[in-house]
């Protein structure tokens, strides 16, 4: 049933183009074509990034934050209890006003106590920002590896000038051994990505980002099969441009380094709309599009492959729409607003509002206490104590 799930999904009629058949893809000793075998390196090597990347973080990224300078916040921690701790583990986070109430009745506590403790238990699994300056570093590192890499090995290449030239013999392209490594180092950073993601900070757009790797690793594994490796190079290489200013400025945001990580923003910002909404619909969406046309007829492959470069861009739109929105802030207000992704902690506001609470609690039962002993003006008049009583009962003035 194996072998012929395996037969049906590998047709020829699906993957290439009309007239084209899996025999006509046979290697020869000077002569590789993409095998979909090809694809399981991917795994192992992703289990090797994953481990290069922790040995990194902790010998690199975690000292380098402390010698320049970035400290995780203290955060007070949530009281232990039992009750609390199961219905935060096992039901929910963020529990509403009914079940506050239930909660507080259960454990005899204060609703603002029971709110105050989920508050601050949120706070506890927040991502500190020595951990985030250690992920940003570690994407830092190989987005600038990866992109000079992409350059290095697409530079003599003739598409890479002549976008037509991605489809000049298609789909009897041999595969190049740089293109290979180019294409492992990119599918395996990913595939990393999706291992590392629940424990790697948590942002507003994480079903985003696990549709963009899902998409991507469909996208890298689907161009790879069907020998879509020359616009598959040029999707990479346009991706890892604007990433490579990005994870620079989160660096120095977490630095307090706040006109660098202004100008890098702007310029992150720049290369981001460029790249991913003229660059990319031009060199790639039209380049598949129509250029692919003047080869072969639409085919089942032919559509697939677009349907998933389409998704690209409805993301590229959506970042977009975030980044254009924070400049916009940035442009009238002269400051840069904080990532909207970014989940923010909640400590600072609600603590200092139950601060203040309490102050003026205190400045109430201060305030009842000093006129019930008759040490406050009333009406103008002194106080009562620098008054002489005298045996009638009078006061006289001193």
């Amino acid at each position: 049933m194996a072998r012929s799930l395996y037969e049906w999904l590998w047709q020829h009629e699906f993957w290439l183009p009309p007239g084209i058949t899996w025999e006509d893809m046979q290697e020869s000793e000077d002569t590789h074509y993409p095998q979909p075998r090809d694809l399981l390196l991917s795994i192992p090597f992703a289990l090797i990034l994953v481990v290069i990347r922790c040995a990194f973080e902790r010998a690199i990224a975690l000292p380098l934050s402390t010698k320049l300078g970035v400290r995780d916040k203290q955060r007070p921690k949530a009281q232990p209890n039992p009750v609390l701790e199961t219905f935060y583990s096992t039901c929910c986070k963020n529990p509403g006003e009914g079940e506050l109430l239930s909660l507080a009745k259960q454990c005899d506590l204060a609703v603002r106590k029971v709110e105050k403790w989920f508050r601050r238990r949120r706070n506890m699994d927040r991502p500190s920002l020595s951990k985030k300056f250690s992920e940003a570093c570690w994407r830092f590192t190989f987005y600038i590896i990866s992109f000079f890499t992409g350059l290095a090995v697409l530079y003599d290449k003739p598409w890479f000038w002549d976008h037509r030239e991605c489809w000049t013999g298609y789909p009897q392209q041999p595969l190049q051994p740089s293109l290979f490594w180019y294409y492992m180092l990119e599918l395996s950073f990913y595939w990393s990505l999706v291992f590392t993601l629940p424990f790697d900070v948590k942002r507003k757009d994480f079903k985003e980002q696990i549709v963009h790797h899902a998409a991507t690793i469909f996208l890298i594994s689907f161009s790879y099969c069907a020998n879509y490796i020359r616009i598959g190079t040029l999707v990479m290489v346009i991706h890892d441009a604007s990433d490579c200013f990005l994870e620079p400025t989160k660096i120095f945001n977490y630095m307090k380094w706040k006109k660098t990580c202004d100008s890098l923003f702007m310029i992150f910002s720049a290369v981001f709309l460029i790249s991913r909404l003229v660059i990319y619909p031009y060199t790639v969406l039209y380049n598949t599009y129509y250029y692919s046309m003047e080869i072969f007829q639409p085919f089942f492959g032919y559509y697939f492959v677009n349907v998933l470069l389409i998704i690209l861009q409805l993301l590229h739109v959506f970042w977009s729409c975030l980044i254009i929105h924070m400049v916009y802030k940035f442009i009238l207000q002269g400051t840069m607003e904080k990532d909207m992704r970014s989940d923010t902690e909640e400590s600072d506001k609600d603590e200092e509002r139950d601060k203040i609470r309490e102050k003026e609690k205190n400045g109430i039962t201060y305030f009842s206490n000093v006129t019930s002993n008759g040490y406050i003006q009333r009406n103008g008049s002194e106080p009562l104590d620098n008054r002489a009583h005298l045996a009638n009962g009078h006061a006289k003035e001193r």
